[in-house]
């Protein structure tokens, strides 16, 4: 590539948006740590570290939590290039009876894509927004579980970030909370319906998770994302990561917070997908905020 042509390409400035997440962050932090403040002095008992590291590792805990994940993917495409995904996942629950919660589940997707070829070009903004909805027993324990639709919306800003299509499907989970140890898994496959995109969308995630809880916020953690394109050829359908790491739940002020670090090595990944990848999280909770059903 000639100099010329390498500096026509300018990467995206990211900088006006991470300003502004660092901005709602914050702001989020004072008013939710406030808040909780409030909440936790009325209900002691919800600050148990061990009970609250848990909550962070159940997809459809009865607690509202904002998991903010930081996806780094190393060495994708002919260009070895770095990506980047931020997701924002916040869950809230519905209590519609005595017997059952409504879980949603959003994933916002804001993604830094570099040219991951010679010519190709670079992206950066939001991606395509992803809404679950569990339906899960409101007095289940020991075993848990939840099933409901899953929606994938044609948001992303760019072309290069998003399918372009509006896909749907089922979707599931269930897990065991058995003394130190929480496992289980989520799954759901997803078809496209309607858009504008040149590709159809038929798309698995399976997402085993196990978490060994030490106790004082401590866990190891494991939870790759292992994907299916069934619309790829059959060498190229499959992405199987494998990988862990350590969490701690922490405090800021009385607000709790689980800090994650994984990594994971694609041991089958289609050609030129990344080879590794790193997770950083962080999650907030906010247990203050059940609410008892009528």
């Amino acid at each position: 590539m000639n100099d010329n042509f390498k500096n026509s390409i300018k990467e995206p400035d990211c900088a006006p948006i991470l300003t502004s997440l660092r901005l709602l962050l914050s702001a989020f932090l004072a008013v939710a740590s406030s808040v909780f403040t409030a909440r936790a002095e009325d209900n002691p008992s919800q600050s148990s570290s061990a009970e609250l590291a848990k909550q962070t590792q159940n997809p459809v805990a009865d607690v509202i939590s904002v998991p903010i994940e930081n996806y780094f993917y190393f060495n994708a495409g002919p260009n070895h290039a770095t990506l980047y995904d931020l997701n924002i996942k916040p869950v809230i629950p519905f209590h519609l009876n005595e017997d059952w919660n409504l879980i949603t589940r959003t994933i916002i997707p804001i993604i830094n894509e570099p040219s991951l070829s010679l010519g190709s070009r670079s992206g950066f903004g939001l991606g395509d927004i992803n809404p679950s909805f569990f339906l899960s027993p409101a007095k289940s324990s020991g075993f848990i579980w939840g099933v409901g639709p899953t929606f994938t919306l044609p948001t992303a800003t760019d072309s290069l970030l998003g399918s372009g299509k509006f896909s749907m499907g089922p979707t599931a989970v269930a897990l065991m909370d058995k003394g130190p140890w929480l496992f289980g898994a989520l799954v759901y496959n997803q078809w496209s319906v309607t858009g504008w995109g040149k590709q159809n969308v038929n798309n698995m995630l399976i997402e085993p998770f196990a978490n060994y809880n030490f106790g004082k916020g401590w866990h190891l953690s494991t939870a790759p994302l292992i994907t299916a394109n069934w619309e790829a050829e059959g060498s190229q359908q499959w992405t199987v990561p494998v990988g862990g790491g350590i969490g701690k739940l922490v405090r800021f002020g009385k607000l709790p917070a689980d800090i994650l670090v994984q990594a994971y090595s694609n041991v089958e990944r289609p050609k030129y997908a990344p080879d590794w990848e790193l997770r950083f999280q962080i999650q907030f909770l906010l247990p203050g905020f059940k609410k008892s059903p009528r």
